[in-house]
């Protein structure tokens, strides 16, 4: 095991039990550990703090797994992490059933880096870090027993892998591969999920409360669904009753699994329009034409990766709710979301209102959003209430 000390003055955020300690932080590193192997992190004093997995290559240097020092990082802490994340989930005992669910999500369920969640019968895993790549083998065979599934999938295809030294993977585990499509069910609707090629692991799994909740305002709205994906929102607004959707997404692979999203649960195909294109620009085509909608929903990609690119995300930010709030007939509702977790949600509050004074419009705050129960954030990491949204009645 080797041993991290800190510089002094910089032990606050562990005192404070944030998960991440920054490379910047680090005063001197005894012993040779590799990569994702356990390190134990000690103040500028010798004062032992935490223990954790250390990461030579990216900037955040160790993530915590623990802060007690009795706790060894072994097989038995790693299934009382999995076993206490799963229990909370209050998941059926059918491991068929067909939910979308996340299982784990990652440092709020005290497991850096790691991410599964199960679609139907099959889990789908992200190993995102060091530490959780080091423990990889270990993990899926402890899911077998704790998470019984028909496969197990990894999705560790993003470029935060990059940034720990670590390449895209993805494959089959343990078990069957998953078919070309799952399907899921949440509330009156079904889905069909990609799990080998869609976004994060197949499906936006945060948004679910979220989705609910726009339904709540779709009875006979005209309604557009901007960055679609595979038509979540849309499905759900048209099994609400509305009037009409149009799902606005630059994928042509995501709108054909929109389309087919509909065509699953019985919905009128003249109901819906599905529209391939850049939402800028076709927000602005929209503006133009004088088009005009009832409910927007506004679901964009994360803007932000790092905070030298937060001001031009919330120039993107500005321009797509300032289209939105032109769109709107009077009365008329805005869904509109942020997942740049560098965005916090005063800044979002500040853009969105900025937007609707440049719209020339007047416009009530009547709800506030975030993601799912299934995706916690941890009180001692707020990096991880990454999703925010609002409601905004016009």
């Amino acid at each position: 095991m080797g041993f991290i000390t800190l510089k002094p003055g910089r032990e606050k955020a562990l005192a404070r039990r944030h998960p991440w300690v920054f490379a910047g932080a680090i005063e001197k590193v005894e012993g040779s550990p590799r990569a994702g192997e356990t390190v134990d992190l000690r103040s500028a004093e010798g004062a032992w703090m935490a223990r954790g997995a250390w990461s030579p290559q990216s900037q955040i240097a160790v993530r915590v797994w623990s802060f007690e020092s009795e706790e060894a990082i072994d097989s038995a802490f790693f299934r009382a992490r999995l076993e206490r994340a799963i229990a909370r989930r209050g998941l059926p005992a059918n491991p068929e059933a067909p939910l979308g669910r996340r299982l784990v999500n990652a440092e709020s369920d005290g497991l850096p880096g790691l991410i599964i969640d199960r679609y139907g019968g099959f889990l789908v895993c992200q190993f995102l870090s060091a530490g959780a790549e080091f423990w990889r083998q270990e993990i899926v065979a402890l899911l077998a027993e704790l998470s019984p599934a028909a496969g197990v999938y990894e999705r560790s295809d993003v470029d935060v892998r990059a940034k720990e030294g670590l390449a895209p993977r993805t494959g089959v585990l343990r078990g069957e591969e998953p078919p070309e499509r799952i399907e899921i069910h949440e509330g009156p609707c079904r889905f069909l999920v990609d799990v080998k090629h869609g976004h994060k692991t197949g499906f936006y799994l945060d948004q679910r409360e979220n989705r609910s909740r726009a339904a709540d305002y779709a009875a006979g709205a005209e309604t557009l669904n901007g960055f679609a994906y595979t038509g979540a929102f849309g499905v759900r607004a048209l099994c609400a009753g509305a009037a009409r959707v149009v799902n606005l997404e630059s994928s042509a692979p995501a709108l054909e699994l929109a389309r087919r999203n509909a065509e699953l649960n019985g919905l009128d195909s003249s109901r819906v329009e599905n529209t391939e294109g850049d939402a800028f620009q076709v927000l602005r085509r929209y503006r133009d034409a004088r088009r005009e909608f009832d409910l927007v929903i506004l679901d964009p990609p994360k803007f932000a990766e790092s905070r030298a690119q937060l001001e031009r995300a919330a120039r993107g930010y500005k321009d797509i709710n300032l289209l939105a709030f032109k769109l709107l007939r009077p009365g008329g509702t805005l869904f509109t979301f942020s997942c740049s977790g560098l965005m916090t949600p005063e800044l979002f509050q500040k853009i969105v209102a900025d937007a609707a004074l440049d719209a020339g419009r007047e416009a009530q705050i009547v709800g506030r959003l975030a993601q799912a129960d299934d995706h916690p954030a941890a009180l001692a990491f707020p990096e991880g209430a990454y999703l925010k949204g609002l409601i905004c009645r016009v």
